[in-house]
Order: C-alpha cells, then structure tokens, then sequence
C-alpha cells in the first residue's frame, strides 16, 4: 500500500535541512534500492527554498509507514514542525498501470 508522507519543516530550520540533506538522500537512495521509495521532493517557500517534503512509499501498513519516516534522518534530527501520514491512492501517470 502506497504512503505518502507531508512534512512540514519548523520555521526558521533552513540551515539544519542543508546540513542533514546528505545524510537523508542516502536514505532515500536505500529505500530506493528496495522499491519502497515510489518518490520525493521538497516543498518549496515564496523564495523557492525547501519548507517542507513529499515521500511517497509502499509499506505494508501504516505502522510500518510511520517506522520508515521516523527512520529519516530529517525527522531523526528534529527538522520537522510537522509529519503527515496518509494512505495513498496513485491513479493518474502511475508507471505501475502501464
């Protein structure tokens, strides 16, 4: 089942998800390498900085959804003011439908 996680950066933390961005891409790219990470990117501020991410992953259920984001460096190291768990439905462009 796919997952998609909407994370919310607390203010003001832009410095902290520049420096932990290595350590969550390589988390990112492990997850990748399994076929759990479906895909991601930031949300961006009015001056086009990251505030935020979108994780989409397929993970049994919601437990263990909840164990991979709490997994990611960015929530390990306390960058988000917020994270968002929510079963998801791709019905649109998803490569998986052919």
């Amino acid at each position: 089942m796919l997952f998609a996680f909407i994370c919310k950066d607390k203010p003001d933390h832009l410095q902290l998800r520049l420096d932990i961005r290595p350590d969550h891409v390589a988390y990112l790219k492990d997850l990748n390498a399994t076929g759990t990470l479906k895909f991601a990117g930031p949300f961006l501020d009015d001056n086009g900085n990251p505030c935020g991410s979108l994780v989409v992953i397929d993970a049994a259920d919601k437990p263990a959804a909840a164990a991979i984001a709490a997994g990611d460096p960015y929530a390990k190291a306390g960058l988000f003011a917020a994270v968002e768990i929510q079963p998801w439905n791709w019905v649109f462009n998803n490569p998986a439908n052919g």
